[in-house]
């Protein structure tokens, strides 16, 4: 396996990162973080202007065609930078249930925009109460003589409030089923909130929400195996932003370890310190090549039980070297490894999250049994 990235994923990569370290540093971060919105909306369009936003849109709805792979460099920058704009839950879930599930008319309304940053989407999955679960149950769309009537809730909804549509699994007769729904429409509620590590989401309730038959994102019924791929797809890019957050932590802890100085020498010439900063990098590193493997695999594999388990083998080694590194991070910095003014603690709360978002070590393990 080539562990290394093409000229134009790395130039791509370069790119984004010179912009972040310009005009998203830490404390613009923080600033975007605490503004009405919570994103940024120069960024978005930075983004759009990069061409991250149509990596993998198909090239026949304006895109690049590329894939996880395509994306995994600028995903690492963006986990370096903590970027809190919906990237990944645009281009990695919601872009990609229109794309793989939509009809040629649904996608030339929603793609071209989402590739020129016009349109932003978000994928509202998750029920309360049921953990990682990708089949919806408590969210049920029943044919009517207009269409549908939706009901139910979602919640931890990412970017849904900077969303011209929300993409909501339901529970129809005959299985899952996608709907395109206009946030706007009566009878849809946000409640929006902030996440730990500074993300905009959102909790939304849909009561009896009229929808037209046209909303309905691919074969009624069917949507749980195009569910399941963009989770793997979305979840192979969050390994690279989690890597990029580990190689931040990784960085910084050297650059301190190599500056902090106690009794007249730095404290990185303690070899205890030495050995627990060759732990962080090891596992970063073991993290890296189960990630690169993930998204090859997603690219390139038909088959969705080997597809799964390679994408849960990845989430088990990132959730472990996430753990580690990110504490690690805190504890060498000592107390103000902790503290709000500085980028570490950040770090670990992004790191925190990002090993949990699409399931946790434990969700992973049973998950890649049972594919077994």
């Amino acid at each position: 396996m080539n562990f290394e990235y093409s000229d134009e994923q790395q130039q791509l990569a370069d790119s984004l990162a010179k912009y972040l370290a310009s005009q998203y540093d830490f404390e613009k971060r923080k600033a975007i973080i605490h503004s009405a919105s919570g994103v940024s909306d120069s960024a978005w369009a930075t983004f759009a202007e990069m061409g991250l936003t149509a990596i993998p849109v198909p090239e026949a709805d304006g895109g690049f065609g590329g894939g996880a792979v395509d994306l995994m460099a600028a995903m690492e920058a963006c986990g370096q930078a903590l970027v809190v704009e919906p990237l990944l839950d645009n281009i990695g879930l919601a872009g990609r249930l229109v794309a793989k599930a939509g009809s040629p008319a649904q996608r030339a309304a929603l793609l071209p925009g989402l590739v020129d940053g016009s349109i932003q989407l978000a994928y509202a999955g998750l029920e309360p109460g049921r953990r990682y679960a990708l089949a919806p149950e408590t969210t049920t769309a029943t044919a009517n003589a207009e269409g549908w009537l939706l009901d139910g809730a979602k919640c931890v909804v990412f970017g849904a409030s900077s969303a011209q549509r929300l993409i909501v699994s339901a529970r129809t007769a005959d299985g899952a089923s996608l709907f395109l729904v206009d946030p706007k429409t009566p009878g849809v509620t946000l409640n929006p909130s902030r996440t730990v590590d500074g993300q905009r989401v959102a909790d939304v309730q849909f009561n009896r929400v009229n929808l037209a038959a046209d909303a309905l994102l691919g074969p009624q019924g069917g949507a749980l195996p195009f569910i399941e791929e963009a989770t793997d797809f979305a979840t192979a890019l969050l390994c690279a932003e989690a890597i990029g957050a580990m190689q931040y932590a990784n960085d910084a802890t050297l650059d301190y370890l190599k500056t902090r100085k106690q009794f007249g020498a730095p404290i990185g010439a303690n070899q205890v310190l030495q050995h627990r900063m060759v732990e962080m990098v090891i596992f970063t590193e073991q993290a890296r090549s189960m990630a690169t493997m993930a998204a090859s695999k997603v690219d390139s594999c038909s088959d969705a039980r080997e597809r799964g388990r390679a994408v849960s083998a990845a989430m088990v080694k990132i959730a472990d070297a996430a753990r580690l590194v990110s504490q690690e991070a805190v504890q060498l910095h000592g107390g103000m490894g902790m503290t709000e003014e500085l980028k570490i603690s950040h770090t670990f709360r992004r790191l925190a999250m990002l090993a949990q978002r699409f399931g946790d070590a434990d969700h992973h393990l049973e998950r890649y049994a049972a594919l077994s």
